[in-house]
């Protein structure tokens, strides 16, 4: 699980050792730049998570 400003986001093993290995998380844990998050998370990752993604999307715009 990685913590975006929506909430908590469920990922794969893959994706969030992508998502270290890209160092898209802090310290905490925590994914400040989303859209960057979203291109390197895998479907199934955006399947589960597509409640929170779609807030997140449908609040900066």
């Amino acid at each position: 699980m990685v913590s975006v400003m929506r909430g908590l986001m469920m990922l794969c093993n893959s994706c969030h050792e992508q998502v270290i290995h890209d160092k898209l998380v802090s310290e905490k844990n925590y994914v400040a730049d989303h859209e960057a998050l979203f291109d390197t998370i895998c479907p199934g990752c955006t399947d589960i998570n597509r409640p929170l993604i779609d807030d997140m999307l449908g609040s900066s715009e």
